[in-house]
């Protein structure tokens, strides 16, 4: 035999019974899922048909003690921390100790949802009645009606819910995938601490004093964060940071009274109006922000980032056709690329009624709702004032109150703006040699070449995690990418679920 090639064999004999053992860990982690699917999907189910809307305090708190159920049954102490503040929903603590173990990582997921309208759910939908659907509403799916419980699931079908996949999800992938590890023989390398939220949807406004008040508990090396979805291939992603959030509601004032459009139209001014007036006062046709210094303090992603970000960049077609669109809001720029600037969305817009209940008046008021979105730079309470002050620019004159008739009587454009909690974005080091350990224990699982994101487009609390704790945080979603996740027919994919248990039982077996 050659020299070369003997070498090779025999560095391939050596390096065989690490392969194996890396394989032989993931397929005992699937056996044992196997083997118990139908009881972890039954568990799931019943996780998934609890309300969990954020300002919904009773509702949140049985959320938060089933998943106390969940940890308990599986051997892990679990307990809820909470802190002296009136409606601060708690968070749901577990720890495993690892003799031996020189890390600790925590892993967190948030277990509260959205608003949900049930009235915008597809026919037969309801939020917190879940069910399998053969596929996306959208793709024609339709209500699995002769299953039964107990019953084998099809890994291709989608369970509907608010919550099934943003983030029950996480709590569920994570807290599994320590069972099946332990109950397969394995053992941890690094010490597990669980941390699942329920104020996430609502800016985490109490996630910093939380976090204050237990800080030892709270304390690790790493949080492995389990939100969002996974790449639009389906591949795994790793991301290295999130963007921050803040949200403005926005009331435009007209007449006290409602008005018939025909005996006051050309007379009483409209609020509909000037308040889309004032909206496309803020970006022009290229959907590009024409707020004043909107764009003045962002830092650009590294040329690691921008390469990083490029060679995800090859889904975009495929997105334009599913969602019926002709080109991006900003031509030539893709899906990842957007992810480094700062946006400003509207979420909702609304005034009197429409279709059948509309009727022919002049209405009173006008509502909307704006999303902004920070990147690293931005300071959210910075970015809201820039907003405030392009109004008044457009000649509004802004209050945080209704107005008095002084007011009504001094101003002719009145808008009430009420700013929420924000905050701001977080980006981690792609370079560091726990992002590379986290990196190597996802693609353990995986036959595709992960992806590697510097940040995703959603937003979560991780700058509060590393400014109270002075650790690090990576992201690593789990989810499908369409899973209308905050909206209607919130679905997630089964398969996902499954893969999503292999990849955090690897995470707790990271190097």
């Amino acid at each position: 035999m050659h020299p070369r090639r003997f070498v090779r064999a025999v560095l391939l004999i050596v390096s065989l019974p690490l392969v194996l053992g890396a394989q032989t860990l993931q397929e005992k982690v699937r056996a044992h899922r196997v083997a118990h699917e139908k009881e972890l999907m039954g568990e799931y189910r019943e996780f998934v048909a609890i309300p969990n809307v954020s300002a919904d305090h009773e509702n949140v708190r049985r959320n938060a003690e089933f998943i106390v159920g969940m940890l308990r049954k599986r051997g892990v102490a679990a307990e809820l921390l909470t802190i002296a503040k009136p409606g601060a929903n708690p968070v749901v603590f577990g720890e495993v100790r690892v003799p031996g173990a020189t890390r600790t990582v925590v892993f967190y997921a948030h277990y509260d949802g959205q608003p949900v309208n049930p009235k915008q759910w597809a026919e037969g939908l309801e939020p917190f009645t879940p069910v399998f659907l053969t596929d996306t509403v959208e793709h024609g799916g339709k209500i699995v009606a002769d299953w039964r419980l107990g019953q084998p699931v099809n890994p291709q079908w989608r369970l509907s819910g608010r919550g099934a996949a943003d983030d029950k999800a996480g709590v569920m992938m994570i807290i599994n995938a320590y069972d099946a590890l332990v109950k397969t023989g394995g053992v941890p390398t690094v010490n597990v601490k669980f941390f699942f939220e329920g104020e996430e949807e609502i800016g985490s406004t109490n996630l910093g004093a939380i976090l204050a008040v237990h800080k030892a508990k709270a304390a690790g090396d790493l949080w492995i964060i389990c939100d969002g979805p996974r790449h639009v291939s389906g591949r795994k992603v790793v991301a290295f940071g999130v963007r921050g959030d803040v949200n403005m509601d926005l009331t435009v004032y007209a007449a006290k009274r409602p008005l018939h459009s025909g005996n006051y139209g050309n007379f009483a001014p409209n609020p509909a109006l000037h308040l889309v007036s004032l909206l496309a006062s803020m970006k022009d046709d290229n959907g590009n922000v024409l707020v004043k210094n909107f764009y003045d303090d962002y830092v650009l992603f590294s040329e690691t980032e921008k390469l990083a970000i490029k060679e995800a960049s090859f889904t975009d077609a495929q997105l334009l056709k599913e969602l019926g669109l002709k080109q991006p809001e900003v031509p030539g720029r893709s899906l990842l690329e957007g992810f480094e600037l700062p946006t400003l969305n509207i979420n909702g817009l609304g005034s009197a009624n429409t279709g059948k209940l509309a009727a022919n008046i002049i209405p009173t008021t006008a509502k909307a709702t704006l999303d902004l979105r920070m990147v690293l730079g931005n300071d959210w309470q910075r970015q809201a004032g820039r907003v405030v002050a392009h109004m008044q620019e457009q000649g509004w004159h802004v209050m945080d109150h209704e107005p008095t008739d002084e007011e009504r009587a001094q101003f002719a454009k009145l808008i009430k703006v009420e700013v929420g909690e924000g905050y701001n974005a977080q980006r981690t080091s792609m370079n560091l040699p726990l992002a590379q350990a986290v990196v190597d224990a996802v693609q353990s699982t995986s036959a595709e070449p992960v992806i590697k994101l510097p940040t995703v487009g959603g937003s979560l609390p991780l700058i509060i995690i590393e400014q109270v704790l002075g650790t690090r945080v990576i992201t690593v979603p789990s989810v499908n990418y369409d899973n209308n996740q905050h909206a209607e027919n919130e679905n997630v994919k089964v398969q996902f679920l499954w893969e999503g248990i292999e990849t955090f039982a690897a995470l707790m077996t990271m190097k």
